[in-house]
């Protein structure tokens, strides 16, 4: 637990998250839901130690207010998210809900698009129905570590009345740390580490069953929907030098 703050609080946070994952990819043979069960519960509680004292957070089901943002996601997360989809395809027919059929509407909409262009087009995620996320137990750590203190600032901002929100910072804090030690472990691990535009990801894992096992194997599988915000190999020196501290 990240019982620290500042600067050697994160790097220490960071190293023992680091060992964890790369423990999670060696000693376990599934290593997707290994992976995620170790970065959820390591978000969850470790977001709950370091936002005690400050405001409560206002997001609540029901919210999809910022849910027209570009979503970003690991590989083990885009494929978590699969498995999920693929097994709960049955039971959302009967709703008449096709999640296959709405992730790919609005990918064929918004892939490619930058992220202002993403948010001025107002489409909503294609996994929110009557408000509520349906792979809301799968969803990335993105979707997590955005959380608000303010609605109403919320829904000025989507209706371009406001330029700022006051987001958590322990929320966006402890999610860059869990995600960026996760991507360390898997560059380490000899796996893709890059993160990727959830939708078109998601679309690419869907229509090809052996995408998960090309991905353990050493396989950009998802190579297309690579998100370029980064420089990657100025991320891979910032990792070296943190293994290196």
């Amino acid at each position: 637990m990240m019982t620290q703050t500042g600067e050697d609080g994160a790097l220490v946070f960071f190293k023992a998250q680091h060992r964890a994952f790369l423990d999670a990819i060696k000693g376990k043979r599934d290593i997707i839901p290994a992976l995620m069960s170790l970065a959820c519960s390591s978000f969850d509680g470790n977001v709950e130690i370091q936002a005690q004292g400050q405001p409560d957070i206002a997001c609540h089901k029901g919210c999809a207010t910022c849910c027209t943002i570009r979503v970003v996601a690991t590989a083990p997360e885009v494929l978590m998210a699969a498995r999920y989809i693929r097994h709960t395809k049955p039971a959302f027919a009967k709703q008449h809900i096709d999640l296959l059929q709405r992730l790919n509407e609005a990918d064929t909409a918004t892939r490619n698009l930058a992220e202002l262009e993403r948010v001025a087009l107002r489409r909503r995620c294609p996994f929110i129905s009557q408000g509520v996320c349906v792979i809301y137990p799968v969803r990335p750590l993105a979707c997590r570590g955005h959380a608000s203190h303010n609605k109403k600032a919320c829904v000025d901002a989507a209706a371009s009345r406001l330029d700022s929100i006051p987001f958590s910072m322990p929320h966006m804090m402890v999610r860059s740390l869990v995600q960026n030690a996760m991507q360390s472990a898997l560059r380490n691990s000899g796996l893709a580490w890059a993160v990727y535009e959830l939708n078109h990801a998601l679309v690419i894992a869907l229509s090809d069953e052996c995408s998960e096992s090309d991905w353990v194997a050493g396989s950009d599988v998802f190579a297309d929907a690579r998100i370029a915000d980064i420089d990657p190999n100025e991320m891979a020196s910032v990792f070296d030098s943190i293994s290196a501290a």
